[in-house]
């Protein structure tokens, strides 16, 4: 792999993310020259075992957990995120030498930065760091979300800074949404002396995921064939769109600690359809993220929306996105060079040239922190 011609030298890092989908770790080798956007160079992505999957989502939803459960989920958990950078080191011929950090997200297990029951906010990310340093060799940047938190912020999203410093120099204003387990939004202003404004929108894959894993065989609704086979029952959309969530203004973010199969339950009559409870989920989810955008302080009413994420691929979700936004132009990202699938892990590794560098990760217009904070710990091989 070559330096580019300029006088500041190219940085290559690797971004690990598991999102809330629990579908595997994706693995991005981002090149990051001083002055430009980051360029996703390869990926690699390594499926989620089912037992591995099945104890993450015991672990996000147990009322308690025994520290052993959680040790070895996580030592899974490190073990498959190393397999996933020497698959892509392998693939491109590379060292661990040559790559200056990866930036490790690690697995969210809870997230409540509201605090739960009266007590202190807290978010947790299954990871080891440590572990990971020595089982691939290089640099690890780690546990990025914990500082904004400690700042007063949500400590989510954090993907709107790297939304920035990827689309931020293109003309006129953008809006970018992730449709991972749960779905945010993010508004970059033409202006650029104004503030981002980003927030979670609510659920998008982790209920229809949950939801259909529940009535087949499989973990995701593929295209979203089943859900376009049923109805949506709008009493019960209109039901799951009093959760006092979609009513809070920004900052915001959302989880598992929320939305999740039980939660849904508490809204069902018995009488639904499955079908039509999957169509139906697919419409919150494209409602909710309407919403969204009619929080922003657009500056016309026409816009264009790049959508990334694993919903990206949901074309029946993607249809009624377009249904609930006439005046907005549905773009996917893989026309500017960066394909749907890798933002967010493309973000963990901005996010560790950040660490490394002393500069702030978060913005605090984002996630209501009191700063701009520098994020993440650094762990050394």
């Amino acid at each position: 792999m070559m330096k580019t011609a300029s006088s500041t030298p190219t940085a290559y890092y690797i971004g690990l993310m598991s999102g809330t989908s629990l579908d595997g770790i994706d693995a991005a080798l981002v090149s990051i020259t001083p002055g430009t956007p980051p360029k996703l160079l390869a990926t690699a992505a390594v499926a989620m075992p089912d037992t591995l999957h099945a104890q993450l989502l015991h672990l996000c939803h147990a009322p308690v957990a025994h520290f052993a459960e959680l040790a070895a989920a996580e030592d899974a958990f490190c073990r498959l995120q190393a397999q996933a950078v020497t698959a892509l080191l392998t693939e491109q011929g590379l060292v661990p030498a040559q790559i200056t950090a990866i930036g490790s997200h690690g697995q969210t297990i809870e997230h409540a930065p509201q605090g739960h029951q009266g007590g202190p906010a807290y978010t947790l990310q299954l990871d080891n760091p440590s572990l990971l340093a020595e089982l691939t060799g290089c640099t690890v940047v780690a546990d990025f979300r914990r500082r904004d938190l400690a700042a007063g912020g949500q400590a989510a999203p954090l993907a709107p800074a790297f939304h920035q410093a990827l689309f931020g120099q293109r003309q006129g204003e953008q809006l970018v949404l992730n449709l991972g387990g749960f779905a945010n939004l993010t508004w970059l202003p033409q202006e650029q002396e104004r503030a981002v404004v980003g927030f979670d929108t609510g659920p998008a894959n982790a209920l229809l995921d949950a939801w259909f894993a529940k009535h087949h065989t499989g973990r995701f609704d593929e295209n979203g064939t089943w859900a376009a086979s049923g109805q949506i029952d709008q009493a019960l959309l209109a039901r799951l769109l009093q959760e006092p969530f979609f009513h809070q203004p920004p900052p915001r973010s959302t989880g598992r600690e929320l939305f999740h199969l039980a939660w849904l339950s508490d809204h069902l009559t018995g009488d639904e359809a499955p079908r039509d409870v999957q169509a139906t989920l697919a419409e919150l989810t494209a409602v909710s993220v309407a919403q969204g955008v009619t929080q922003l302080p657009l500056s016309q009413p026409s816009a264009t929306l790049l959508v990334c994420g694993g919903g990206a691929h949901n074309a029946y979700l993607m249809e009624r996105l377009a249904a609930h936004l006439p005046k907005v132009t549905l773009l996917s990202p893989a026309t500017l060079g960066w394909p749907e699938d890798w933002i967010e892990a493309g973000a963990f590794a901005w996010l560790a040239h950040q660490r490394l560098h002393g500069l702030p990760g978060n913005l605090p217009s984002v996630t209501g922190a009191s700063g701009p904070r520098v994020l993440g710990g650094i762990y050394a091989p």
